[in-house]
């Protein structure tokens, strides 16, 4: 067990959510609306949620994504260029959203913006995407060392 110094005095939780794929407004939409709704495909886009406090309900969303997700071209492309970003939410959703465990690293929001900054950006889908960086997020990664 870790010295008490190194341990955080709330521990951060952690979750992964999942979100559909968004299309362009037009054409796109509709069509990746149609196959939701008949359950032709379900694309999710996968990332890690923090809520370094537990008295509030926000939380902070680290994600890997194309830089304008909603662009045509982004989205046919199995390459393309992407940005790690960093929000916050003003509350955890209620679908889609999966609570992982508490991370015991004593700062996660640092150690995750320290994975974000040197994760290289080039997009490959199904190699090189959103659940490979929620994958191999620091704070993902201490919560199943734990377990």
């Amino acid at each position: 067990m870790a010295p008490a110094a190194s341990m955080p005095a709330t521990p951060t939780a952690v979750y992964v959510a999942a979100v559909p794929l968004r299309a362009p407004k037009g054409p796109g939409q509709l069509l990746m609306s149609a196959g939701y709704s008949l359950g032709l495909w379900d694309l999710q886009h996968f990332m890690v949620l923090l809520r370094p406090d537990p008295a509030r309900a926000q939380a902070l969303v680290f994600d890997f994504q194309p830089r304008d997700p909603e662009d045509v071209g982004a989205a046919l492309a199995v390459l393309s260029r992407s940005v790690v970003r960093r929000r916050t939410l003003r509350r955890i959703p209620d679908r889609r959203c999966w609570f992982v465990g508490h991370c015991r690293v004593v700062d996660a929001v640092g150690a995750a913006d320290r994975f974000s900054e040197r994760w290289p950006t080039g997009l490959v889908v199904g190699e090189h995407d959103c659940r490979d960086y929620t994958n191999g997020n620091p704070s993902v990664i201490a919560i199943a060392e734990l377990r």
